[in-house]
């Protein structure tokens, strides 16, 4: 990982997934990070529908200054997902040549296991498009790896460290991860983060 803080240009972080996976505690991880690093950083967390199996939504904007939390619409950076259809349902956010880093799995919402809708197909073709880079990983498969299948979430904030460069240094990383998860799971969140930081396959 990178060994110091380097500058980086204000950045627009969607992280969005199902109640459940986790997603509260992948912002808190991100902004304590950023603020560790000595940036300005804003978060609005959605928490209205975060009961297990509801859509879950999170802004974090991060930079020298940053005047709102609120990422505009077509203006988001990165588009985090921790499942396939909730990337395709935030989508509208991501700016042209935006990163989105898709979780490879499918939670189907209650719609479609009611049978009233269908689980769209091609949502990878379909999120790629605008010149959009994805980076779809299999963050259950980093989590087991780790040891522990409910660190998938933090698996996936490796991917996003990588990908956000070394503005955020290692350290400070690490003591976000220390102050963030939950007593007793430091170490085992900090192997599912480092093997979704080294995951080999950014295309």
């Amino acid at each position: 990982m990178s060994e110091a803080s380097k500058p980086i240009g204000v950045r627009s972080v969607l992280i969005v997934g199902v109640g459940g996976q986790g997603i509260l505690l992948a912002s808190r991880l991100l902004a304590s990070a950023a603020i560790a690093a000595g940036f300005d950083v804003k978060i609005s967390e959605v928490h209205g529908m975060a009961q297990r199996g509801g859509s879950v939504v999170t802004h974090v904007r991060l930079g020298t200054k940053v005047h709102s939390p609120l990422v505009e619409m077509g203006a988001a950076d990165f588009i985090v997902a921790f499942e396939k259809l909730e990337a395709l349902r935030w989508l509208s956010y991501a700016r042209p040549g935006a990163t989105v880093i898709v979780n490879d799995l499918e939670i189907p919402p209650l719609s479609v296991i009611l049978g009233a809708e269908r689980y769209p197909t091609g949502i990878t073709r379909r999120l790629a498009a605008r010149d959009r880079r994805v980076v779809l990983v299999n963050a259950q498969e980093m989590a087991q790896s780790a040891g522990n299948a409910r660190c998938a979430n933090t698996a996936i904030m490796g991917v996003l460290a990588r990908c956000l460069g070394p503005g955020i240094a290692d350290e400070h990383w690490r003591a976000a991860m220390g102050d963030i998860a939950p007593r007793g799971t430091a170490e085992v969140n900090w192997q599912a983060f480092s093997l979704g930081y080294t995951y080999d396959s950014y295309g």
